[in-house]
């Protein structure tokens, strides 16, 4: 059993604990082994039946985008550069349409703009699972915004989109650099070499390596129906695209390197929702921000663990764009 350590504390509610697998995968998509992990959490109560788990992600350093030699690797990936990370605690799944409910439905607690309290494409059960356990999509930036300074109004914590850095590093599930003069790489995938139809919900009917063809997926899958990366996250490939706090930037010259959002002096306009990045008079301020994981139909490429989409502005909502939260630890009063 491996045990993650330098946990964030969490100052409110002891931690709990769980034990899960993690399989690793070849290029053809075979299981080659299964590790296992143990990870803690801690549980925000946002209704009487609704709940959210926040899985502590511990600090380290990681070596953050993908080396020429990555299949399908892209210039906005380069260069790779090493990121040093505090711990803070991140979302179990990707948010939900029961959780969205939840807050959007809480209207006292608006900030800048009222939230559709049922915004999602989706609505049907899946396989007998109900369809709240479905994430919310068709959620465009500033509402995941508004979602997150709702939760942290009601929780007293301070929630918000995770920097790219921060769902990157999670995503890969590691806490140690490359040494990228001796030409190591991390595997594309937390899986390892590929992805199958049997470990995310994305297009499998296209391959990435070696893998047999899957079939096409037809629409988003409740959260945590496939197995976990090794920090306890679920769904961080496919299932839908996961926006971050950032600014989009063409390539990684000159960012940050300490985990933090990449914003370029408009933050308080970014995050206003009334300042709508397709109006003429806001032109100086960047109007898209990264996404980030891929989504049920989309290719395994786009679902690299270090691919960026850059094509979508902010205010834009599509049966694909949902969030996952991120959050400090401790309360903010």
């Amino acid at each position: 059993m491996i045990v993650f350590e330098e946990e964030p504390e969490e100052d409110e509610e002891k931690l709990q604990q769980w034990t899960f697998e993690t399989p690793t995968v070849n290029h053809h998509g075979e299981i080659i082994k299964t590790t296992t992990y143990t990870a803690s959490y801690f549980t925000e109560t946002l209704t009487d039946n609704v709940e959210l788990e926040m899985v502590a992600i511990p600090g380290g350093t990681f070596t953050m985008g993908s080396p020429e030699s990555e299949k399908d690797s892209r210039s906005r990936e380069r260069p790779q550069h090493n990121v040093t990370l505090q711990p803070f605690f991140m979302g179990k799944y990707p948010v939900t349409q029961a959780q969205w409910k939840a807050i959007a439905s809480i209207t006292d607690l608006k900030v800048n703009q009222d939230l559709d309290p049922d915004p999602s494409y989706f609505k049907e059960p899946y396989q007998g699972i109900d369809r709240w356990q479905r994430p919310v999509e068709k959620v465009n930036w500033y509402q995941a915004v508004e979602f997150c300074q709702r939760l942290s109004k009601l929780t007293g914590r301070e929630y918000r989109l995770p920097s790219e850095a921060q769902w990157e590093y999670a995503c890969r599930g590691v806490t140690e650099p490359l040494k990228l003069d001796s030409g190591e790489s991390y595997p594309p995938f937390y899986f390892g070499e590929t992805i199958t139809g049997q470990l995310a919900n994305y297009d499998a009917s296209s391959t990435y390596a070696d893998e047999e063809p899957g079939e096409r997926s037809e629409g988003t899958t409740p959260v945590g129906e496939f197995p976990p990366n090794p920090f306890g996250l679920y769904d961080m490939h496919g299932n839908v695209w996961e926006w971050c706090a950032d600014d989009w930037h063409d390539n990684y010259e000159d960012p940050p390197t300490d985990g933090s959002a990449w914003i370029d002096n408009n933050e308080p306009e970014n995050v206003n929702a009334k300042n709508n990045p397709n109006s003429a008079t806001n032109d100086e301020n960047n109007p898209n921000s990264p996404l980030r994981g891929g989504y049920w139909a989309i290719y395994p490429t786009f679902c690299r663990s270090a691919f960026r989409n850059s094509v979508i502005r902010r205010v834009d909502r599509i049966n694909y764009f949902g969030f996952r939260l991120v959050c400090v630890s401790g309360r903010t009063g």
